[in-house]
């Protein structure tokens, strides 16, 4: 039997997400990077790098939108649909662990990029649905949001979710390149507070409108290269977006590699499994089961595995 699985990078990133407020504005956001945790996640899979850059952006995405809340265990984005990229997952735990992963039919995506060598989104995923779900764990209730996939972008994708059940007004800007220091990902998003504490009290709503028009059209001249660049702060970042009418930062969230399999869990799944079933899973006497995370082959010899009807 192995002796354990090989150890996954051990990558903290500090300053993962900074979030940040316009002062007496109605506005506040969250600017995500990735940094090399980007690159180490991401080239675990051999996938397509437009299939990459896809889930470096579901990554980027799933770590800004479960800073915003306030929960205990696991927020995850699911996107599945009758495309090339039949599904996507990101998930964030509470603490910052970062884990995702995309499922790929390799014929239809060869097929499409002989035809678009840069598909969209919207044409990687297709015709379906996506999901965000916040899963307390064991004894919590989960609660969960679907709508249907539309919109060329992921970005659209998650905006659309926003507007039609959540009613929240929101701006989002995702990026994914292989860059020279690696791939890297990053997410900024921008939500509109709704009579919420620290707006000017004497700003009317037609002022909070135009506020939220002005930090939108400011956000719409990032480019990548400046999301991407690690060496470029922060908060220099967003002085240079916002500096003609001020921006607060607050303190920063960490990202992690956050794959949370273990040999214990699935060894305990095999046991759920009858005698006869076990056999029929054993190639060359070894039961392989693959964790699509962190794509590492778990090996448990048939002899010495247990099942129901063992």
């Amino acid at each position: 039997m192995d002796g354990g699985r090989p150890p996954v990078p051990d990558i903290v990133v500090p300053r993962g997400v900074t979030p940040f407020f316009l002062p007496r504005r109605p506005v506040r956001g969250r600017l995500v990077r990735l940094g090399p945790l980007a690159d180490a996640l991401l080239t675990r899979h051999g996938a397509h790098p437009v299939v990459t850059a896809l889930t470096g952006q579901a990554l980027a995405l799933a770590a800004a939108l479960s800073t915003a809340l306030k929960f205990q265990g696991s927020f995850s984005l699911q996107a599945k649909g009758d495309g090339p990229v039949k599904l996507l997952l990101a998930d964030c735990t509470d603490t910052g662990a970062l884990r995702g992963y995309a499922l790929t039919n390799t014929e239809r995506l060869d097929a499409m990029l002989a035809i678009d060598p840069a598909p969209n989104a919207g044409m990687l995923l297709g015709k379906g649905f996506l999901a965000f779900t916040v899963d307390p764990g064991t004894g919590g209730e989960r609660h969960q949001g679907i709508v249907q996939i539309i919109g060329a972008s992921l970005a659209d994708m998650a905006l659309h979710y926003f507007d039609t059940s959540e009613q929240l007004n929101c701006f989002a800007r995702l990026a994914c390149d292989r860059t020279v220091e690696g791939w890297r990902a990053t997410a900024f998003v921008l939500e509109k507070i709704a009579g919420a504490g620290g707006i000017d009290p004497a700003m009317s709503q037609s002022a909070q409108e135009e506020e939220w028009r002005t930090a939108t059209i400011l956000a719409t001249t990032l480019t990548d290269a400046e999301l991407l660049n690690d060496n470029l702060e922060p908060e220099r970042l967003l002085y240079r977006l916002f500096h003609s009418g001020g921006v607060a930062v607050d303190r920063a969230r960490a990202l992690s590699f956050g794959c949370r399999c273990s040999r214990a869990r699935l060894a305990g799944i095999l046991e759920g499994f009858s005698g006869d079933d076990l056999d029929h899973m054993a190639i060359e006497g070894y039961i392989v089961m693959t964790c699509e995370f962190c794509n590492y082959d778990f090996r448990f010899p048939r002899e010495g595995t247990r099942g129901t009807g063992a």
